[in-house]
């Protein structure tokens, strides 16, 4: 028989902190929740990441929304990827539902309907505030790793920006690097060759596949202006709640590399500007990425040792990363021991792989007397799962099968009048929605290519006017030369110099006389 008393001492105190904290539910024994055992989790180590696992079905979007909720309530803004189009609801409050009062008696909460600040976000041609990056913003060391290219490819275009620097070209979108490459190896190959050294055509045609590939998946829309600014991911609306900024990902899950590119340009630019934040006792922002593993799988090994690096770093700006995905395996595990809150709901066991994933995945939990954590994780139900946390001294808090809160949100999406309701009163939709295309470097290039194609066909005709003059004179001359060798017999006796002698005597004689 467990000691439920010495249970309920364990979880309470182990989850009592002086900082602001957010409860996710009431912990479980032996299948049933204790009330009021609360399970939470300080603000304080949310910074440090987390995970939510889960077989289908087992409700980790649900916990997603409940934290999403409790973040903003605290004035923490977050920044959600749905992928699967279940998110919008967060919006408008929940209609409440028997079960529901149900669940949080059992938990020992109050149950509160409550709609939320909401942002929508789009990267394709859905409905919702366009974010785009320049080519330039990425640079080149993150153009080459988003592209998977060569060393030597690499090179080429690190060329490429210091050419485009040097000459004041801006590389706004893909048609501008497109351009640049081509200028590289065609018109412009004599000039690249004295200032940055020979370029293979073979290598720029490499690249320019790789482009290809991105702008298929639909880069072409996320490359350009007006570049989003990640400070406008921190918006606090009048009550003091932050935004809850919603990314509409439905249309992308068969277009993985655009996505793996959108996180890392996100990642990089908040690492970049946003400042140290230090031990300050909350978070900043706090990023949910859902199907995490479309990041993972397709992403190349240079992209994966740069998300790996930024998960590492950028919590010390203040920003949370949280996965959420079917099996903990799906995340790598550079990235999963960087992870303090570990949520998991059930895993089932169909077949012999699926065994030997649950006990590893048991592994990477505290050790509990009061679980056998492996047989758990295929017992629990819908909406509970497995809850390890940070202390606000970064240690484990005690591990708890944990029945979770319900969202205070509507648990379904928004319809098509609702969301367009929500979009037109976005201020930021009026900000970024409007397309600009400025003259960059290949509006640049194509006028250097037009008058330099001018220069040589004015040169040319330069060439062939003095040609056709050369030519007239030789043919005048060559005329003249004719016409002295066809002269009249007679007329070249009466003006040969013998004639001329001879009639000059004749006259001089006749003087004489």
């Amino acid at each position: 028989m467990k000691n439920t008393e010495a249970f309920v001492k364990e979880i309470t105190e182990g989850n009592l902190f002086k900082g602001d904290y957010i409860t996710l539910g009431s912990a479980m024994l032996d299948g049933e929740a204790i009330t009021n055992a609360f399970v939470n989790v300080p603000l304080k180590t949310m910074n440090r990441h987390g995970l939510i696992a889960g077989a289908t079905g087992t409700g980790k979007t649900k916990t997603l929304q409940v934290l999403a909720e409790n973040l903003s309530e605290k004035g923490v803004p977050v920044l959600l990827m749905d992928i699967k189009g279940d998110l919008s609801g967060l919006a408008k409050p929940s209609p409440g539902h028997a079960k529901i009062d149900e669940r949080h008696e059992k938990i020992g909460l109050p149950f509160e309907s409550k709609a939320f600040p909401v942002e929508m976000l789009t990267l394709s041609e859905q409905d919702g505030v366009r974010l785009r990056a320049t080519v330039s913003e990425f640079g080149p060391v993150l153009i080459s790793r988003i592209l998977d290219v060569t060393e030597t490819q690499a090179g080429i275009i690190s060329v490429i920006f210091k050419y485009c620097d040097d000459n004041h070209l801006p590389l706004l979108d893909l048609k501008d690097f497109k351009k640049i490459l081509q200028y590289a190896t065609n018109e412009g190959k004599k000039e690249f060759e004295e200032s940055y050294g020979r370029i293979s055509s073979a290598s720029t045609g490499a690249i320019l596949r790789k482009i290809i590939e991105i702008e298929q998946q639909g880069g072409d829309l996320f490359f350009g202006e007006t570049s989003f600014d990640p400070q406008d991911l921190l918006r606090i609306d009048e009550n003091g709640r932050g935004y809850i900024n919603i990314i509409r990902l439905t249309d992308i899950q068969d277009r993985p590399k655009l996505f793996s590119t959108f996180m890392l340009s996100l990642l990089a630019e908040i690492y970049s500007t946003f400042p140290e934040q230090g031990d300050s006792g909350r978070p900043e922002l706090i990023m949910f990425i859902d199907e995490a593993h479309l990041i993972f799988n397709e992403a190349s090994s240079a992209l994966l040792n740069q998300i790996e690096s930024i998960v590492k770093l950028i919590r010390s700006k203040g920003v949370g990363l949280y996965f959420v995905t079917q099996n903990p395996t799906d995340v790598p595990e550079a990235v999963l021991g960087q992870l303090g809150l570990k949520v998991q709901h059930a895993l089932r066991a169909f077949t012999a792989k699926d065994r030997q994933a649950i006990k590893l995945t048991a592994q990477n939990y505290p050790d509990s007397e009061y679980y056998d954590t492996a047989e758990v994780l295929t017992s629990l139900g819908i909406g509970e799962a497995l809850v390890s946390a940070l202390d606000e001294k970064g240690r484990p808090t005690p591990l708890a099968a944990t029945l979770i809160r319900a969202p205070m949100s509507r648990m379904d999406i928004l319809n098509e009048t609702e969301l367009s309701s929500l979009i037109s009163q976005s201020r930021l939709a009026r900000k970024y929605n409007k397309t600009i295309d400025r003259e960059s470097a290949y509006e640049m290039l194509n006028e250097k290519i037009k008058l330099a194609e001018e220069e040589e066909a004015k040169q040319k005709a330069i060439e062939e006017n003095e040609a056709l003059k050369r030519a007239e004179s030789k043919r005048r001359t060559s005329s003249t030369r004719t016409r002295s060798n066809k002269m009249n017999p007679i007329v070249k006796v009466l003006t040969s110099a013998t004639v001329i002698r001879g009639v000059l005597g004749i006259i001089s004689k006749m003087i004489k006389k």
